[in-house]
């Protein structure tokens, strides 16, 4: 499998220290572990949501997106997802990476600087085009809308 050099530019003054770089942590990790660049904790309320600085902008390859996906052990102990998961990074965004956190637990949830707060696949992606047709092709399925693949009683 050939690997995808994402390039990186620091943004924050703590990048690489109190806040790591992007980072896979395990051999056969789907992600790399993105962490909060905040000088100050954030606290979310119950219900509240936050946009949340990452502290670098980066370079993807033409050809390829970055989805940003919450963190199942945030998720499981806190309530803490992400409004718009996953995230897509376009590989034309230059600005700074921030996360839109969400607390959907029953306590404050205070984010620190480093806290790994997301997660960063990069994906390929198939440039679509659109075809405007008086008819579509008929389907076993045809119109059927949410739910409508269940099973049947």
């Amino acid at each position: 499998m050939s690997r995808v050099t994402v390039r990186i530019k620091p943004l924050h003054p703590d990048l690489g220290g109190a806040v790591p770089f992007p980072e896979r942590m395990s051999v056969d990790a789907a992600g790399l572990d993105i962490a909060a660049a905040v000088d100050e904790p954030t606290t979310l309320q119950p219900g509240e949501r936050e946009l949340i600085p990452c502290g670098f902008a980066m370079a993807l390859p033409t050809g390829y997106e970055g989805q940003m996906r919450p963190r199942s052990g945030l998720a499981i102990k806190h309530g803490i997802g992400m409004l718009n998961a996953p995230g897509t990074i376009d590989a034309d965004y230059r600005g700074e990476v921030k996360i839109v956190l969400v607390n959907l637990g029953q306590e404050p949830f205070s984010v620190e600087k480093g806290m790994r707060i997301a997660q960063l696949v990069v994906a390929p992606v198939t440039p679509a085009g659109i075809e405007v047709v008086a008819q579509l092709d008929a389907t076993t399925r045809g119109q059927g809308g949410f739910g409508s693949t269940g099973v049947k009683t």
